[in-house]
């Protein structure tokens, strides 16, 4: 992440370590600051572990072993996903982020402020910041602090197979080998060849 970082051990824990003022490391303590990964793992639940793990700017999701999404640290633009009050969170929630009925996750990838998912179906959803359009929901650039029910339009029956969070930006590679990204282009990161203009949908 910015300034702490994350590790999944070989028995599924999950440890953090370094900066720790927004609750990032997830330990539930005081957001003191540590130089060495804890004797204790991160409570993500009775008997679940951690398959993926990504570490933002100060923020920090993992994907369980049963497909559940949760995130933890900073939660000044709703980038948790949890839909509450942006409240920020020193240790992982007892619920999952709803990601829709039935679905879980498959790939994280945390930007700045924003969070972006691949559902098991292939659809991708993001959440957080909008300012920029990162989210790719085509909208009002209008923040949100979880995942919306409709998913990121990618084309006609294409559906994510890889994503990435930059700082006010997302790409994503789809099924049929494409790449296509939204967000911020302020210094041509799209890659759509265009006129450096901030998308708020998915362009090739």
């Amino acid at each position: 992440g910015y300034q702490h970082t994350c590790a999944i051990l070989d028995n599924g824990d999950l440890k953090c370590w370094g900066y720790d003022d927004r609750g990032q490391l997830g330990d539930g303590g005081s957001n003191t600051d540590t130089n060495a990964p804890s004797s204790t793992a991160i409570n993500l639940g009775t008997g679940r572990t951690a398959v993926a793990v990504d570490a933002g700017y100060e923020h920090t999701c993992a994907i369980l072993d049963n497909g559940d999404l949760k995130c933890w640290g900073w939660d000044f633009k709703g980038q948790l996903g949890d839909g509450g009050s942006n409240t920020n969170a020193n240790a992982p929630s007892s619920t999952a982020i709803n990601l829709g009925t039935g679905r879980t996750a498959v790939a994280v990838s945390v930007g700045y402020f924003h969070t972006c998912a691949i559902l098991d179906n292939g659809e991708a959803k993001c959440w957080g910041y909008d300012y920029n359009g990162q989210l790719g929901d085509g909208g009002s650039n209008t923040d949100t602090n979880a995942p919306s029910s409709i998913a990121i339009n990618l084309g006609t029956g294409r559906t994510a197979v890889a994503v990435s969070a930059g700082s006010y930006h997302t790409c994503a590679f789809l099924d049929n080998g494409e790449a296509k990204c939204w967000g911020s282009d302020s210094k041509g990161q799209l890659g759509d060849g265009g006129s450096n203009t901030n998308q708020g949908s998915a362009v090739a």
